[in-house]
């Protein structure tokens, strides 16, 4: 699998009214360029469009069809808003879910040495005197 990802960051306008704006026709282009899967990821920063290839040619030719570059030319901001790269986006090599990490206070914390005195019944002998002090 050969992968194409465009992530598209927030600007003068939404990253997310781009994708709106442009999704059809990346589709569109993708598939009839043999694109097998896409999928698109919004984010409160902007927006990630992936497409994957068998091919590494028909990525390649995809990276550089008339829609993509003119998609790519319309972004919020063409400057620093924009990333085109050849494989998967976000750091994740795998469609599978990450595992939660355990919290530091979920039960981590070792527990207390029990007191052995601690159920011991001491009785009270001493008895207040008339005056509110102890007498023993």
């Amino acid at each position: 699998m050969h992968w194409i990802t465009v992530e598209v960051f927030d600007g003068g306008t939404s990253a997310a009214g781009w994708a709106g704006a442009w999704r059809d026709r990346l589709i569109e282009a993708a598939v009839t360029g043999g694109a097998v899967f896409w999928d698109e990821h919004a984010h409160r920063w902007g927006v990630v469009l992936e497409f994957t290839f068998d091919d590494e040619r028909r990525r390649d030719a995809f990276r550089q069809a008339p829609v993509l570059l003119a998609a790519l030319d319309a972004v919020p901001d063409p400057v620093n808003g924009v990333l085109v790269y050849p494989h998967r986006g976000g750091g994740s090599g795998s469609r599978q879910p990450r595992r939660p990490r355990p919290l530091l206070s979920g039960g981590a914390a070792e527990l207390p040495v029990p007191d052995p005195d601690a159920d011991r019944i001491i009785p009270c002998t001493a008895r207040l005197d008339d005056a509110g002090s102890l007498r023993r």
